[in-house]
């Protein structure tokens, strides 16, 4: 059912409640009139309602099975019971929906196959097909896709009434039925930092996001905490570790009256009871994982034995040490490069900008982009030239000594990309040489650069990069056949602290509704805001999840012509962009402001 104005629309085989546990339960009131008309399939239904399937009726088609069998797997029914009903009985328990997801950008039609039937065996085969647009795994990881999708359902008949007795594992769905199911959440992981892990001393204990989809209606909290348990998903596995022992799983999971969430395990199957420490850093974990849920956020977290012991107990004071903000640093001020290429900075609120201290402020370098340190200490800037790179402090007296990096291009087209700073104080950045290509690492902004192996990158260039808070994940944009997209990538860390080998491993595609990307900057824990353009040329400005998946924050209006766009990870701060000539702001609940109307390459720290 889906509510729009005084209409009711109800899908063939499913009836709804808005608000309501069970049928016809808990509900103040239900509409009496207004227009009946039917759902087709993959229509979106309102967030809120809640979808029951209808079992098989007698005497119907082949094609009436397999349409009431999709729309009975987007009811909210935790095992899928009504949905079992259309299948034949040996593979009503074998069929397993929570392999995988498949996503479709509209709805999965089923169209009879030519010369399918089979009188004389009660058979008849089915194909469905739609555009793939995204897939959800095993471990509840979304990946985005583009490309035609298809397979069979087979029936046959049992007794006297058709059934499904061949089928794929998994679910099939349209983009809006999986929106409503399915919740975006963050599960948290301490990030494997290799060689730098001593280096970054107490900061390695920050932890990392690891978004997955789980059913937004079905024990989303109990959920939540087992896929946690269960490890990171494929992707990010290779640079996270958990503090749970392997093997450790959830006994039960509540949230008692004063807001405090108590995680009882099974038994640890040959493995220690975790000691203080090891459970204190199991404990930051839950702890920021359910922050993420609106209707569970816990006040503190329990961990307790399979028999009810406490093995550790966290606040939100206690939690704070290990918060994902902690690498992203204060944001306190905004930069940008003014028309005497310089950088200036706003503090807070503030509407006029000042210069910053130091060298880059004195203009002792004409700057043609910029990054500044997450602790504002410190920024790098490359030269109009696009050819050099320093790092200078922003303080009074600071000098500005010699290049740390130098490029062979021949103008700045081809030069050096804008850096960008870790959490941990190391600079990333890309020379765009045609002749030598390559992505660079500074550790702490100094000393001889480590060539960074991007071996997913074909013949593509990196144009642009942001490089996350956590130091494991980076944002590029990618120059490859004329386009530009955005892609993922996972920073893996080997060798030794005096020799590392960096990898940027297993690019994903991010954007793939846009067929050029013009701008990209990390927008929280695992959000970026991107600036590009659809395949009809027009610009948009939007959100999107750090896994590809569309993001419920809505397109941002504005003018064509966005040169480039900054985001805090501090999801408070406003949003900066670079139009035409000049820099403009967005704050939260507020439209598009003129911050300066000339000024150039807007940043946050990072």
């Amino acid at each position: 059912m889906r509510m729009s104005g005084a209409v009711l629309s109800w899908p063939a085989r499913a009836f709804a409640l808005l608000g309501c546990a069970v049928l016809l339960a808990g509900c103040a009131s239900m509409p009496s009139s207004g227009e009946v008309s039917k759902v087709s399939p993959g229509q979106h239904a309102d967030s809120q309602v809640r979808v029951y399937g209808v079992k098989p009726q007698k005497g119907e088609t082949p094609d009436q099975i397999v349409r009431g069998f999709l729309e009975a797997t987007t009811s909210d029914e935790a095992t899928y019971g009504t949905a079992r009903l259309y299948l034949a009985p040996g593979l009503r328990k074998s069929w397993n929906p929570y392999t995988k997801i498949t996503v479709l950008q509209d709805g999965p039609l089923p169209v009879a196959e030519p010369g399918g039937v089979d009188s004389k065996e009660n058979s008849n085969t089915f194909s469905l097909s739609g555009h793939q647009v995204g897939t959800v795994d095993g471990k509840h990881a979304y990946q985005t896709a583009d490309e035609t999708y298809q397979t069979n359902f087979h029936l046959s008949k049992v007794g006297s009434e058709w059934r499904i007795d061949g089928l794929d594992d998994g679910l099939v769905l349209s983009e809006a039925d999986f929106q409503r199911i399915y919740q975006s959440v963050n599960m948290y992981y301490f990030a494997q930092l290799g060689p730098d892990a001593v280096s970054a001393g107490k900061r390695r204990e920050v932890l990392v996001p690891d978004p997955v989809y789980l059913r937004g209606r079905i024990d989303l909290l109990s959920s939540t905490v087992k896929a946690l348990l269960g490890g990171p998903t494929n992707w990010l596995d290779p640079v996270v570790d958990s503090a749970f022992p392997d093997g450790a799983g959830v006994k039960s999971v509540s949230l008692d009256d004063s807001q405090r969430l108590n995680l009882r395990l099974n038994p640890l199957k040959g493995a220690a009871v975790p000691d203080g420490q090891q459970c204190m850093r199991m404990a930051a974990q839950l702890f920021y994982t359910v922050q993420g849920l609106a209707s569970s956020q816990a006040g503190s977290v329990e961990v307790q034995g399979a028999g009810g012991e406490q093995l550790c107990s966290m606040g939100s004071e206690q939690a704070q040490p290990y918060a994902p903000s902690v690498l992203a640093g204060p944001a306190t001020h905004q930069f940008y490069i003014d028309t005497a290429h310089r950088l200036v900075s706003l503090y807070g609120t503030a509407t006029t900008a000042e210069r910053v201290l130091g060298p880059f402020g004195e203009g002792q370098v004409p700057l043609g982009s910029v990054a500044v340190r997450r602790d504002e200490t410190f920024a790098a800037g490359v030269k109009t030239d696009g050819r050099t790179l320093y790092v200078a402090g922003l303080s009074t007296g600071a000098a500005l000594g010699q290049p740390v990096l130098r490029s062979a291009a021949k103008d700045a087209t081809n030069g050096l990309s804008a850096p960008s700073w870790d959490g941990y104080g190391n600079l990333w950045v890309a020379d765009r040489d045609p002749a030598r290509p390559r992505l660079l690492m500074l550790r702490d902004g100094a000393g001889t650069p480590v060539d960074v192996a991007v071996p997913d990158l074909g013949s593509g260039r990196i144009e642009s990069l942001r490089v996350a808070a956590d130091g494991v994940r980076i944002a590029l944009v990618v120059r490859e056949s004329g386009h530009t997209t955005l892609r993922l990538g996972r920073i893996e860390r080997s060798g030794t602290q005096q020799k590392p080998q960096i990898k940027v491993a297993e690019l994903r595609l991010v954007t793939p509704q846009l067929e050029d990307v013009k701008a990209a900057s990390w927008a929280g824990a695992s959000r970026l805001v991107v600036v590009g353009n659809v395949t009809n040329g027009v610009q948009q400005i939007q959100y999107v999840d750090a896994d590809g998946s569309a993001s419920y924050s809505p397109t941002l209006q504005g003018d064509g012509g966005v040169a480039s766009v900054a985001a805090s990870e501090n999801q408070s701060k406003p949003l900066l962009a670079e139009l035409g000539d000049g820099i403009f702001q967005l704050p939260l609940d507020a439209d598009w402001k003129e911050v300066t109307p000339k000024g150039s390459s807007p940043v946050y720290p990072g």
